[in-house]
């Protein structure tokens, strides 16, 4: 078997990506810092540097000659400028001195109106300087200034902000991706558990608005999964259960019927092949409700007089009586086929298990931004009440309550997980609601035209 190739994590991936943006962003912003920031300030600079050189020079020549020396220690102690009586004009001896002393010299070309160079000395002390001729009184008046006025250096804290920078994105890149991909593994993993027919631990519903959806979704699908597979179990194991007590009474039939015909005992055999077929029929019923169908305009409440009549004869052998109530102006968007068979099924348990005034209503229900236009129908009786912490429960396959309601006979346990799947298959909701005095109440919400 060929194995699959190791891919690149999600955080790996992202951090790449991040990092490279990020050092193309750090590039950008240097450039941008070093071209419309620096560069203009150091012209700016070279320019007030020369014209200070040139009016030092200039104010020299004018000032008394026994002034010109307390003048020159100010400048030397002040702005590091020295001055030399006579000085011939540099040569160009092609001495480059970075982007800075170049911005000087043509800021002393435009002062000077020609070209001017640079002298490089080296003074007895050690220190670094550079010369240049200012014209002056009819004079050539040597400028100076000692270099150590240049001891920034731009280019290397630039540098130092790269390397540094660099080091801090690959950090802060590997960090952001990790916290970037960490839900997304999550989801894989918990993804992974439940392809593997495990329950995964429900995800954290929290974090940016797609990922929180997301884990919302997930865990709705992860619930749904697991409702399913324990509605499975449950079901095959009532299946068998509820199958069992007919087919041994079959089998005792057949049994004595080969000793002695009985009328009774065929009738017995029919009734037993019937009441396999319903419960069969139930079952295909809950198969068949995972499919949704389209919606249709309904006008509800002669909808409902019309299910209603359908149940009529039932309900008055059963000793039950059947109201509806509804305002006349009531519609729903819902497929016809899939409401009725909730309702049949809702009407069918009111009618087998609480005979006496059953009520069918239609009610709109409030409106708000949040919750769309709906309305609800539901079948409200005054049987016997289901107990608060059953009102969940009674949903699922064959579930089956403790009391007089269970001994009543004809009935699987099928009926509400029937009206329940075909709610769901819909995006209806359906609940169970005990009423004040006696009796239950059960809803059907659906949703109304546009």
């Amino acid at each position: 078997m060929q194995r699959m190739p190791r891919r690149t994590g999600l955080a790996g991936i992202y951090a790449r990506w991040l990092a490279a943006s990020f050092i193309a962003l750090e590039l950008v912003t240097v450039a941008a810092v070093m071209f419309f920031v620096m560069l203009p300030m150091a012209e700016r600079a070279a320019d007030d540097l020369a014209g200070l050189m040139v009016l030092s020079a200039r104010t020299w020549v004018e000032l008394p000659p026994e002034t010109r020396p307390v003048f020159e220690a100010e400048l030397a102690e002040a702005h590091h400028i020295g001055l030399r009586p006579s000085m011939a004009p540099a040569p160009d001896n092609g001495l480059r001195h970075g982007f800075y002393i170049r911005f000087l010299e043509r800021a002393f070309e435009r002062r000077l109106g020609a070209e001017a160079f640079f002298l490089r000395e080296t003074t007895a002390d050690g220190s670094d300087w550079l010369w240049i001729a200012v014209p002056a009184g009819g004079r050539s008046i040597g400028v100076g200034f000692d270099t150590s006025r240049l001891q920034t250096n731009p280019f290397g804290v630039l540098a130092a902000m790269l390397v540094t920078g660099a080091l801090l994105v690959g950090v802060l890149a590997w960090r952001l991706a990790s916290r970037i991909a960490e839900p997304v593994a999550r989801f894989e993993h918990a993804a992974a558990q439940l392809a593997q027919g495990t329950s995964p631990e429900l995800l954290p519903e929290t974090g940016p608005r797609e990922l929180a959806d997301l884990a919302r979704h997930f865990n709705r699908m992860a619930i749904q999964v697991r409702e399913l597979g324990d509605a499975r179990t449950t079901l095959f194991a009532g299946l068998s259960h509820d199958l069992r007590t007919p087919l041994a009474r079959m089998r005792l039939a057949l049994e004595m019927l080969t000793l002695k015909p009985d009328p009774a005992l065929l009738q017995r055999l029919e009734n037993d092949i019937e009441e396999m077929n319903r419960l069969i029929g139930q079952l295909l019923e809950i198969a068949r409700g995972l499919r949704p169908e389209a919606g249709q305009p309904l006008d509800l409440c002669a909808w409902l007089q019309a299910r209603v009549q359908v149940h009529r004869a039932a309900a008055d052998a059963a000793g039950a009586s059947l109201a509806v109530s509804c305002p006349g102006d009531l519609r729903a968007l819902a497929a016809p086929d899939m409401l009725a068979r909730i309702l049949d099924n809702l009407l069918c348990n009111a009618i087998r298990y609480a005979p006496g005034p059953i009520e069918v209503v239609g009610q709109a229900m409030p409106q708000s931004p949040a919750q769309p236009a709906r309305v609800r129908v539901g079948v409200l009786d005054r049987g016997p009440a289901i107990p608060q912490d059953q009102l969940a429960a009674v949903f699922r396959p064959f579930h089956r309550i403790e009391g007089a309601a269970s001994l009543v006979p004809g009935g699987f346990g099928l009926g509400l997980a029937i009206v329940q799947q075909l709610a769901h298959a819909n995006g209806w909701v359906v609940q169970l609601e005990r009423r004040g005095g006696g009796g239950l109440a059960a809803w059907v919400e659906v949703p109304v035209p546009a």
